[in-house]
């Protein structure tokens, strides 16, 4: 394998950030779709976080790609303690799994992106966690009405449970749907 720059995926991580921007924005379609993106949107980071760990078969590619929404995430004032904990919690699990797995396996890959997935429910638990100050922020932000939709997507505990579980099986589609597209890099891994 050829030596891959850093920098490439300091880039990578830079798009991974910033496809968390229209779906935190599909928010102002309606409170369910900001709430409940975060089951669909691991067809996207697949594609990211496929490249990354083929490229980058060391530990620390989940660790970046997190990092830098950490790092945004409270750079524009939208990090909390919610945001902060899942985010660790999550790219912990993703780094040690691809440890035990092996750097250089799809199979280490793979496995690694499951928890790796939630990373946007990071950023929505704020509701959950922080219900009063989030139902707050959404009467100065948002249109009239909107904290009252919100506020019954939060109470909906069923739903939320269901969206979780339902992360898995599209994390572990979107991985498959990257490896086809992805042939290259998936050739990188044994």
């Amino acid at each position: 394998m050829k030596k891959f720059p850093v920098w490439r995926l300091l880039i990578a991580a830079v798009i991974y950030a910033v496809l968390f921007v229209p779906a935190s924005a599909c928010g102002m379609i309606h409170p369910a779709c900001y709430a409940y993106v975060g089951t669909v949107v691991p067809l996207l980071f697949s594609f990211i976080y496929l490249y990354s760990c083929a490229q980058w078969q060391h530990p620390g590619a989940a660790s970046i790609l997190n990092c830098m929404l950490l790092a945004i995430g409270f750079i524009a004032v939208e990090g909390n303690l919610p945001f902060a904990v899942i985010i660790v919690v999550v790219t912990v699990l993703a780094e040690i799994l691809r440890k035990v797995m092996k750097y250089n396996t799809l199979k280490g890959v793979r496995v690694s992106f499951v928890p790796f997935a939630f990373s946007f429910y990071a950023y929505s638990a704020h509701w959950w966690f922080e219900t009063e100050n989030s139902l707050a922020e959404a009467v100065g932000e948002m249109p009239a009405g909107y904290a009252d939709k919100m506020s019954v997507v939060i109470d909906n505990i069923p739903v939320l449970v269901l969206m979780l579980a339902l992360t898995v099986p599209v994390a572990i589609l979107g991985m498959r749907i990257a490896e086809k597209a992805m042939k290259k890099q998936t050739a990188l891994l044994k």
